[in-house]
């Protein structure tokens, strides 16, 4: 594994950082206190390329390589404040937009595709009900063919971006007996006849992120919405959960940086006992603990970006580089608040803010406990 940088790429995450630095300029303190998504700062991201790093350029996309989309996330991480806004792009990018570039016909493509990346419609993907989270075999949301159209019926929740979306991928049951041969995917526009939205929810962190909650009742789906074959849902659902297992907190890698930074130039101003705090040990030690966490996720990361971009499976090292840097996130929030002691409790620091943010990445996309049973099963425990 190579890697050495390109100009090009180093130079794209340096645009990167400096148009989020200059751009993205939303209160994000107001923003995450009344839970509110930033349209113009989504706007903005698309205008720059950010949705469609990873799409062909017929589609509005900027075709770069899954390596080079690395990069260009760690500099937006690093140059933006709002996490909310960040994950919410992710979530769009890996399980909406992977999936419909691999399994969609070249019509759904043309239709949907540059409206995403032009950041003209907001895109998610429906599969988590009240009883079926990580366990998908147990979906019970239906999907009844009826000639031309299908009619879909259930209830899914914890649905990111689902308050703001335009364009859902909704996974339900054609028929329960094939259990997952025959699950199904559809692509459902927001304005579809029997979809109800509910939200947003409020949450712990993430509250610039909306999620909602989705009941379908006979619901009419053209035939030429269903996404891939019939049957194929689950399919589609392993493909682009590996995508956002593997890539969601790509942008997390930069955010770290960023905090370590922060955390150090404080430890070096903050003096104590005569001296600044940085020269206690047990100060050092958290930061040096940083330090490490996010060389280490960066290593993660790339490697990861690596297997993807040589065609090698990653199913494995997409669940262990979600779990280390998802845990090493809350982990160097947690030093960092001890770091800026009464400070890092406030508000106005954005510390607090960072780590309610960082605990949901230990949630979402497979808890850290599903990514170690998947971890495990390789290893033929």
């Amino acid at each position: 594994m190579d890697f050495s940088w390109s100009k090009e790429a180093l130079q794209l995450k340096k645009e990167t950082i400096e148009f989020a630095q200059k751009s993205l300029t939303g209160d994000v303190i107001d923003l995450d206190r009344r839970e509110v998504f930033n349209h113009a700062d989504w706007k903005k991201c698309a205008e720059f390329g950010i949705h469609g790093l990873r799409m062909p350029e017929r589609y509005g996309g900027r075709d770069l390589d899954i390596l080079s989309t690395m990069l260009a996330l760690e500099g937006l991480g690093y140059g933006c404040k709002d996490n909310g806004l960040m994950f919410a792009m992710n979530a769009q990018m890996w399980a909406c937009q992977e999936p419909l570039l691999t399994f969609g016909t070249e019509e759904q493509k043309e239709k949907y595709l540059p409206k995403l990346c032009r950041g003209e419609w907001v895109g998610g993907h429906a599969a988590s009900e009240p009883a079926a989270g990580s366990d998908v075999y147990a979906l019970e949301a239906t999907a009844r063919r009826e000639g031309d159209v299908y009619v879909l019926n259930g209830h899914k929740i914890y649905i990111t971006n689902g308050p703001v979306s335009d364009l859902l991928i909704i996974f339900a049951n054609v028929d329960k007996e094939m259990r997952k041969q025959g699950i199904s995917a559809f692509m459902v526009e927001k304005d579809a006849k029997g979809l109800t939205m509910n939200g947003p929810i409020s949450k712990m962190g993430m509250r610039t992120t909306m999620m909602g909650e989705l009941f379908i009742e006979n619901c009419e789906v053209p035939v030429e919405n269903r996404l891939g074959k019939e049957g194929a849902g689950l399919a589609i659902f392993a493909h682009g959960m590996e995508w956002e297992r593997g890539f969601i907190l790509a942008y997390v890698v930069g955010v770290m940086e960023r905090l370590l930074e922060q955390s150090t130039r404080f430890a070096k101003q903050r003096k104590q006992f005569g001296q600044p705090i940085s020269k206690f040990q047990l100060v050092t030690e958290k930061l040096v603990a940083m330090k490490m966490r996010l060389e280490a996720s960066k290593s993660a990361l790339y490697k990861l970006a690596w297997l993807k971009q040589n065609n090698r499976s990653i199913f494995m090292e997409a669940a262990m580089t979600k779990l280390a840097i998802s845990e090493a996130w809350v982990a160097s929030c947690m030093d960092a608040a001890q770091i800026h002691g009464a400070l890092g409790y406030l508000t106005e620091p954005e510390i607090e803010r960072g780590l309610r943010d960082a605990i949901g990445s230990k949630v979402y996309s497979g808890t850290s406990e599903i990514q170690q049973m998947i971890i495990a099963q390789f290893m033929g425990l």
